[in-house]
């Protein structure tokens, strides 16, 4: 089973792309759900990030201020380097495992790694044996993310700024789905893509 690694800017609409996969049965392992799972309340990791970033962090019923930790290490690059340095390995080694446990499953041909900064964190980049950029304008980027996470322009900005350029994107993309449109627009697309994918033609690296 192959592994596609699906990737794409801030309010890209990965989240919506890897919906529409999971509908069609492909086995989705989606890296921002393991990291909210590995700093929900209880989790050693959010232990570690109490300890390193301070109790500022933690609100007061034991979870984590997400938005304000956010805001925290985009205005400092140093404390951002700090958290991946805690969160990524850990991130990566449930993905691993999660990828191995899904080649048990009788689908016929792949899998689907969301990594949202796939491009910038080389861990994913031998795992992968195609990857999937899901694109659209820079303009409507900023219009999704500020209504879906409730983020400010200068945020979202600041985010953006973080990530590879689209530029980046496109041209290590394998395959490229362009987002400007509705979500059936989108699934289409998706269901265009999957009937290629399954082909017995592809071979994997």
């Amino acid at each position: 089973m192959i592994v596609i690694a699906l990737t794409g800017g801030i309010g890209s609409g990965k989240s919506e792309a890897a919906k529409q996969f999971a509908k069609l049965g492909v086995p989705v392992v989606d890296t921002d759900a393991i990291a909210h799972a590995l700093t929900a309340a209880g989790e050693p990791i959010l232990a570690e990030i109490e300890r390193i970033f301070g109790t500022a962090f933690i609100n007061a019923d034991g979870t984590l201020n997400r938005a304000k930790l956010r805001a925290h290490i985009l205005n400092d690059a140093k404390e951002r380097l700090k958290l991946e340095a805690l969160l990524h390995p850990a991130i990566h080694t449930c993905a691993v495992k999660q990828l191995t446990d899904n080649q048990n499953q009788l689908h016929p041909v792949y899998q689907v790694l969301v990594v949202p900064l796939f491009f910038e964190n080389s861990r994913y980049q031998s795992i992968a044996h195609k990857v999937l950029v899901i694109d659209c304008n820079e303009d409507l980027q900023i219009q999704r993310a500020m209504v879906r996470s409730q983020l400010s322009e200068p945020e979202v900005k600041a985010i953006m700024a973080a990530q590879a350029t689209r530029a980046t994107r496109l041209k290590l993309a394998d395959e490229i789905i362009e987002n400007n449109g509705s979500v059936e627009e989108l699934t289409t697309k998706i269901n265009e893509l999957h009937k290629k994918l399954i082909k017995p033609c592809i071979v994997s690296k």
